[in-house]
């Protein structure tokens, strides 16, 4: 057998719970050597020997048609054994990449996933006669329970032997869509049956009306409402009784040890009203630490808890299918709500999701608006933690600001952007439970990826942002663009410090704002501008790699601009409106 096992099959076909459950969570994540396209590596213990198992990005067939399908011919080319996973509920469109592999005389052999749906569905296939018909292993499988895994490992060693005799063949796909018919009528067969309520749920969910757009907006809801009731519950339960109880006096002991001066400065930061304040010293180790987690991250895992469900149910792919004429009109397709909504959660993981987008067109247009009109749950967090206190109207007009904004912008660059977007052409799986396994793993791998990358920032940011105070680099940046922030949106010189803050972390310059004395309007107006302004030190690092220097540039540009005439716009609104 090779060295390396590659999993391989169309989009939404289970490849990702078959490779969680051959490998265990200890996989890596990397980019695809000169691409951004993502694939997800881990090992195997086969015959007493670790083996590489690579998750290869979906793919519809061996001629590519986008980057992630080009990469997907590239690690196929590479050589290995395949397992080629197959969703049975679907087998005639997914034979084609099958017969592909076949042809080409590559070791295969086929994990027919799936299997309980497709009794579920009255769908019966002999896997023995597909086996011969195909003339490589068939085994049937269910990833998210284990079924089948084995005997599958066990099957490996036969690919090979398979491959030797089956030899090379050339075939058009006209000619291998008359095999597929041929086979099918020999080893699949339908029972009639009655829809179940997911199929009937499945059915309406796709169609904006009568029934679509409704379904859309209490499942988004009930999302949002179950990430607040879930991160607030973390907060009230676990990370509150923490800091208070343990870390605060940690730090208090902590500072009557460093005794003052510039370190403790630094480390603990200043006291509010003659105690430290986990929110408002801005110290590195106080409010550092405390807002990443103790207010963000239980806010984190809460979304990728929800979002993760969202994905392993399969309600996505529908919502992609039935925004797909509203996303046209932004100059995107449907499946670009997928990085809008992973944007909500982290801007850095939504901006890499663009890849998924065919044309730079269209990457550049979903980049900008995750990045400008898209809050990330840490900036959200903290809206709804501190301006969530002045009331429920205050964070009602930054969401409804953000959304109108993300509307506008994306008609305008779609408009002004040569190009057009390509038709959403795509399988939409069966609807399923969650596998609690897989989610929690999921939900793992992303809070530490999380945790990586925003650790060093929240506590490089704070640190920078001290010793810029303490040596008045931010009291002359202040000077500088103090005055144009009153001109235009209205706020004191002040704010100029902790929006220039939100380069680095969205989060920590909200907190600062809330310590400067503004009233509701100009809160509002300079988190709808923290917000527009600048993503993350870490998003603008993505951007740069997932666009390249000069739609990066375009994109941050358009970013200017669009945060100066919305709080010019907002802050003209609410003072005609009578907002103080």
């Amino acid at each position: 057998m090779a060295d390396r096992i590659l999993l391989v099959g169309n989009p939404n076909v289970g490849k990702s719970a078959l490779f969680h459950r051959l490998t265990g969570v200890h996989v890596i994540c990397s980019n695809y050597p000169g691409t951004t396209v993502e694939y997800t590596e881990g090992s195997l213990n086969v015959g007493g020997e670790r083996v590489q198992v690579l998750d290869v990005p979906g793919t519809y067939s061996l001629t590519p048609s986008s980057k992630g399908e080009e990469v997907a011919t590239h690690m196929i080319a590479g050589g290995g054994t395949i397992i080629n996973v197959v969703d049975a509920t679907n087998i005639e469109r997914n034979l084609l990449l099958t017969l592909n592999l076949l042809d080409r005389g590559l070791p295969v052999i086929v994990a027919l996933n799936m299997w309980d749906d497709a009794a579920h569905r009255g769908i019966r296939i002999d896997a023995a006669a597909l086996s011969k018909e195909l003339g490589a292993p068939v085994v049937p499988t269910v990833a998210v329970t284990g079924e089948g895994v084995r005997e599958l490992v066990g099957k490996l060693a036969e690919a090979a032997g398979a491959a030797a005799g089956r030899g090379v063949r050339e075939r058009s796909d006209g000619e291998r869509w008359a095999e597929i018919g041929r086979i099918l009528a020999k080893v699949q067969s339908l029972e009639h049956r009655h829809h179940t309520f997911a199929e009937w749920l499945g059915d309406l969910s796709v169609q904006p009306l009568p029934a679509g757009i409704p379904i859309a907006v209490v499942v988004l809801a009930a999302t949002f409402a179950v990430v607040r009731l879930v991160g607030e519950g973390l907060i009230a339960l676990i990370s509150d009784p923490f800091f208070e109880g343990a870390w605060l006096p940690l730090m208090e002991r902590l500072d009557g040890a460093i005794g003052g001066g510039i370190l403790g400065d630094i480390l603990i930061g200043r006291r509010v009203d003659g105690e430290i304040h986990l929110r408002e010293s801005f110290g590195v180790l106080t409010t550092g630490v405390y807002v990443e987690f103790g207010m963000v991250l239980p806010y984190i895992a809460a979304f990728y808890l929800a979002v993760g469900a969202l994905e392993d149910s399969g309600y996505l792919p529908r919502l992609a299918v039935m925004l797909d004429s509203v996303m046209h009109r932004l100059g995107l397709h449907g499946w670009a709500i997928i990085p809008s909504l992973l944007g909500l959660g982290c801007n850095v993981p939504g901006i890499l999701a663009t890849r998924m987008l065919e044309s730079g067109r269209e990457r550049l247009i979903a980049a900008t608006l995750i990045s400008t009109a898209i809050p990330c749950v840490s900036l959200q967090a903290m809206i709804w933690g501190l301006i969530g206190e002045r009331g429920v109207r205050c964070v009602a007009i930054i969401y409804v600001s953000m959304l109108l904004a993300w509307l506008v912008l994306g008609r305008l660059l779609n408009l002004l952007l040569k190009g057009r977007s390509p038709e959403l052409l795509m399988e939409i799986p069966p609807y399923r439970f969650p596998p609690i396994r897989v989610a929690a793993e999921k939900l793992a791998m992303r809070l530490v990826q999380f945790v990586r990358e925003a650790t060093p920032l929240v506590l490089g940011g704070i640190l920078l942002a001290n010793v810029l105070m303490l040596t008045g680099a931010f009291d002359l940046a202040a000077a500088a663009f103090g005055p144009i922030l009153s001109a235009i949106w209205g706020l004191p010189p002040e704010a100029a410090v902790p929006l220039m803050v939100g380069v680095l972390r969205k989060d920590v310059a909200v907190g600062m704002l809330e310590t400067l004395g503004l009233g509701d309007a100009q809160m509002v107006v300079a988190t709808v501008g923290l917000a527009m302004t600048f993503p993350c030190a870490a998003s603008f690092i993505v951007m740069l790699r997932e666009l390249g220097w000069k739609g990066f540039l375009k994109s941050v540009g358009i970013m200017l601009a669009t945060a100066a005439v919305a709080g010019a716009a907002l802050n003209l609104s609410l003072k005609a409106a009578g907002m103080e």
